[in-house]
């Protein structure tokens, strides 16, 4: 784990938005695409949606974020689908606990 990446992206409003709405998939987007739950995530379209941000933005985010391991990404088809990575943010809210 790369704290000091992890903060750097963490030092976005939105990327923190869309951590916070991954938190409870199913109150803060619709049914997903081609998948009967959230299983994998929520598809990058709907996160998009939510943000109103540019879909090459959204998907520059979610790719900082995935690099730094805080989401998980998942390929169905032509679709791609993000959710948290819980076991790296409890091990970064931790690092900081412990350390700050």
């Amino acid at each position: 784990m790369d704290i000091i990446e992890i903060n750097k992206v963490l030092s976005n409003a939105v990327r923190i938005e869309i951590l916070d709405w991954l938190k409870d998939m199913e109150a803060n987007f619709p049914p997903q695409i081609n998948v009967p739950d959230f299983k994998n995530g929520v598809c990058v379209c709907h996160i998009q949606d939510k943000s109103g941000l540019s879909q090459s933005t959204i998907s520059h985010y979610l790719t900082m974020m995935q690099k730094v391991d805080l989401l998980v990404a998942t390929r169905i088809g032509k679709w791609t689908y993000y959710k948290r990575n819980e076991k790296v943010i409890s091990d970064y809210i931790l690092f900081l606990k412990k350390n700050l």
